[in-house]
């Protein structure tokens, strides 16, 4: 599958990634102390549009892998993603969670792939960018600011802080380059198209 880009939804933060939007396909991480700063809120509107793109060709599914919470499905479908394209699975160990989604990435029934684990090897982090280049799909991984240090073949690497009412965005790492390091977003992200 050719790399293009998926509009985040947020111009802000489009003017300052390569192309004008995620990569895609690709594995980015998240790197964050809490759940809950707005990081599905910066995805809904990639993930939505990756749902339209699917077609009867490819399901368009999206799996949360080893989620700290139970995805709000009224709130999901507010938001405009379809309910019956979801996968979640239970809590899962480090090892499982890796394994899931990687297998995940690579069947091409996924369209996005989000999981959830602090542990991972760069080996680890290797397979998963060749299961989402191999899938055709978007692969999310959520860590902990403590693997920062941690080398990376992810596509993108973004830390994530709240001050206030703002959304930090830190642009920890960018294949392709970044004009700026941060951006700044409204903490409620509802807005984004």
């Amino acid at each position: 599958m050719a790399s293009t880009v998926l509009a985040t939804g947020f111009e802000a933060l489009d003017r300052q990634l390569p192309g004008g939007g995620w990569p895609f396909p690709a594995l980015i991480e998240f790197l964050m102390d809490r759940c809950g700063l707005g990081e599905i809120g910066l995805l809904v509107p990639a993930l939505r549009e990756l749902q339209r793109r699917a077609g009867s060709e490819r399901p368009g599914m999206l799996a949360w892998i080893n989620p700290p919470y139970i995805p709000y499905a009224p709130g999901l479908a507010q938001r405009g993603l379809e309910l019956r394209r979801q996968i979640v699975t239970g809590p899962l160990t480090a090892v499982e969670t890796l394994w899931t989604m990687e297998q995940a990435l690579r069947s091409g029934a996924c369209a996005a792939v989000l999981a959830w684990a602090d542990a991972a090897s760069t080996q680890s982090l290797r397979r998963l960018k060749l299961a989402a280049f191999e899938g055709g799909s978007l692969g999310v991984l959520f860590r902990s600011p403590h693997q920062r240090t941690q080398a990376s073949p992810a596509n993108l690497r973004l830390s994530l802080n709240v001050t206030g009412e703002q959304l930090q965005i830190e642009l920890v790492k960018v294949q392709g380059g970044a004009r700026q390091r941060e951006v700044k977003l409204p903490r409620d992200l509802s807005g984004g198209s």
